[in-house]
């Protein structure tokens, strides 16, 4: 590399070298001034398209790497786009790598000049393979320039392009001619497309394909088009759920039967990309296991106890490990599952629920403050399922000691659970707590604090008496962060109770409250 682009080379040191911004600038100028005379020089007969026929191979590739790296530093280029073409419409893969990169980096979808390398794109993509051995040399290029097309269409992707080539890359995908790395290529490329033009494929049609799909052996091809799955059944949710016994399947092969080459084993964990990805997808359907039934007649049962066995086991082996990055990748799917159960709701087996839960009070209680987050979280959405909250309740101690975390974020979650747990039986004792811990809170999280503690006060007082006095210290200690309409609601209430003592009640604590020089306005 270094002797075939030397003048790159010396050009990168020479910024490299730059000893402040102004010299750096002005050795970019004098170079696009250069660049700029030898693409179009006055005395020298352009081609047809635009570009110097003059130019050797080398040169035009050097100055287009000279550009790019420029772009890439933050300057403006607006010319040269012919040579870029040039590069593109070549029949050498050296210059084809120099081509694609700079046509991604360099020109966008919505350019005009885009149109006119639509069919070289074209052709490279629909380009065959062939032979792919050691000894066929063209084989390797015609594989890798396909997959130049493709991440060069991924990264560009105009509407114009999208909707002159995604049949294409339809295509190279389902092929059974197209090499596994072509076929993880397209996969992402298609989904790009389908993310910046949606509904661009029909559901209904390409499932059947992705099922086909799925039924590859290469891991790294399920984790490209599981992420395309993902991404097309969040638009077409309904046309995709045929494809949940291929995604079980797949699932309890890698979670049951350690089924992955030693190459996807993450510290010895299955491919923990794939899994995720994998219970990504059932989250998207909810009601897969209401009934035991997943709309496929008598072998949908199956499929439903495979799940089950298959969520049960990640609950059930998942443990905290002395390597950070076995727990971190075992953890991650842990979570995955446990929104997986969340998402089932009350269709989900009890016992689920219940070992979910008491694995997620171990978490919550750990000393890795990034577990102890998604523990309080994951919780605080487990229990807000019907007949999960007593679960939860039982940690309520622990949730406790996490509202005064260093970690401000961990606070939040854990006053996002002590909110939803929170019932006639424990507000007195929740709401106590929060009011004392308001005293030190950090100012970012007052504001959140006193307006969940006015509404749980509100909703589970059992003595008006107690919600005025919790009001009327929310008011003394935060005073600046209680807003109009929670003093107004203590006042309607007061009001509106004349039987009893409350009114004569209210008006005496009122009074002391005001007593005090310091007191709020």
């Amino acid at each position: 590399m270094s002797t075939q682009a030397r003048g790159l080379n010396n050009f990168i040191s020479d910024l490299r070298n730059s000893k402040s911004k102004l010299e750096e600038s002005n050795r970019v100028e004098v170079e696009l001034a250069k660049i700029r005379k030898k693409f179009n020089p006055g005395d020298a007969k352009l081609a047809a398209d635009g570009s110097n026929p003059s130019l050797s191979s080398y040169q035009r590739k050097k100055y287009v790497w000279k550009l790019v790296y420029i772009h890439v530093l933050g300057y403006d280029v607006d010319f040269g786009h012919a040579e870029v073409l040039a590069l593109v419409r070549s029949k050498k893969y050296s210059e084809k790598v120099v081509g694609y990169v700079a046509l991604s980096l360099l020109l966008r979808g919505s350019d005009p000049i885009m149109i006119t390398v639509i069919d070289t794109m074209k052709s490279d993509l629909t380009t065959a393979p062939g032979n792919v051995g050691k000894n066929s040399k063209g084989g390797v290029k015609n594989d890798a320039t396909q997959c130049l097309a493709l991440c060069s269409l991924a990264n560009i992707s105009g509407l114009e392009l999208i909707q002159a080539m995604h049949v294409e890359v339809q295509h190279i995908l389902v092929s059974k001619a197209s090499t596994d790395q072509v076929k993880k290529k397209s996969a992402l490329c298609l989904l790009r497309l389908t993310r910046t033009s949606p509904n661009l494929i029909s559901g209904r049609e390409f499932a059947p394909h992705i099922g086909q799909l799925l039924q590859e052996t290469h891991l790294g091809v399920l984790t490209s088009v599981m992420s395309l799955l993902n991404g097309l059944a969040l638009q077409q949710t309904d046309d995709y759920e045929i494809l949940i016994p291929h995604v079980v399947h797949i699932l309890s092969l890698l979670v049951m039967k350690k089924a992955c080459e030693k190459e996807y084993r993450y510290y010895n964990t299955p491919s923990p990309w794939l899994q995720i990805k994998l219970l990504k997808f059932l989250q998207y359907y909810p009601n897969a296991v209401e009934s035991h039934d997943i709309g496929m007649a008598a072998s949908g049962n199956e499929h439903v106890n495979q799940l089950i066995n298959v969520v049960s086991k990640i609950l059930m082996e998942t443990d905290v490990s002395n390597s950070i990055n076995k727990s971190n990748a075992d953890h991650a799917i842990l979570f995955e599952a446990v929104d997986l159960i969340v998402a089932w709701g009350t269709t989900c087996p009890v016992s689920l629920r219940e070992g979910a839960m008491k694995l997620l009070g171990k978490f919550i209680s750990v000393r890795e403050p990034n577990i102890r987050y998604l523990g309080l979280m994951t919780m605080a959405k487990l229990a807000q399922i019907e007949g999960s909250v007593e679960g939860a309740k039982k940690h309520q101690a622990t949730v406790l000691v996490s509202l005064k975390d260093a970690d401000i974020s961990v606070r939040r979650r854990a006053l996002d659970l002590l909110f939803v747990i929170c019932d006639t039986d424990n507000a007195e004792r929740i709401v106590d707590e929060l009011v004392a811990h308001l005293v030190v809170a950090d100012a970012s999280i007052r504001e959140e604090m006193v307006l969940k503690i006015a509404i749980l006060a509100e909703k589970y007082a059992t003595d008006l008496r107690w919600y005025v006095d919790t009001i009327l210290k929310l008011i003394s200690i935060s005073g600046d962060y209680v807003s109009d309409p929670v003093w107004h609601r203590v006042v309607q209430i007061v009001t509106n109770h004349p039987q009893g003592d409350l009114q004569g009640y209210a008006a005496a604590t009122l009074f002391v409250a005001a007593t005090p020089q310091r007191c709020h306005e």
